[in-house]
């Protein structure tokens, strides 16, 4: 009963959080500020490089694949422009900020179901179901930022 009492919780949170996360799509996040600039030990990228990120993020579930209609495509088709680009980075932050806040929520299983129980729940969910999709995001996001700042050049130049 515990169990199922944290299950809905944390699916409740979940479903919450990404509405939130949609009303803040039209917000722009500071990218290259505290929390979501890389951090020296990242490398700007190459730590998640070595993690494999490439290779198995297309394998995990992308809320984009399943509400086309409320999200935008993860997918980058052809050259994209810097507006395109823009977007697909305030996509990382906020689905970086969102998975860390479910974290955080999640914290309230412990409430539910206190004692080892609890921590084995809040420690699944937190990473199997959020760690890898703010890794991906932390990896993607100097990807784009890269891309934006070479188009952001090429249009100087013209």
């Amino acid at each position: 009963m515990k169990l199922f009492l944290c299950a809905c919780y944390l699916a409740a949170t979940g479903i919450l959080a990404f509405f939130i996360g949609r009303l803040l799509a039209g917000h722009c996040f500071d990218f290259d500020g505290f929390p979501f600039r890389s951090f020296g030990f990242e490398q700007d990228g190459q730590l998640y490089k070595k993690l494999r990120v490439s290779v198995w993020q297309s394998r995990v579930p992308d809320m984009s694949r399943v509400c086309k209609k409320l999200m935008p495509p993860k997918k980058l088709e052809g050259r994209p422009d810097e507006d395109t680009l823009r977007q697909m980075i305030n996509e990382t932050c906020i689905a970086e900020l969102t998975h860390f806040l479910l974290c955080f929520t999640g914290i309230a299983v412990f409430r539910l179901w206190p004692g080892a129980g609890g921590l084995v729940v809040w420690l699944i969910y937190c990473l199997l179901g959020n760690l890898p999709f703010i890794i991906i995001q932390r990896y993607n996001r100097p990807r784009f930022l890269r891309l934006l700042r070479r188009c952001a050049g090429k249009e100087k130049e013209k």
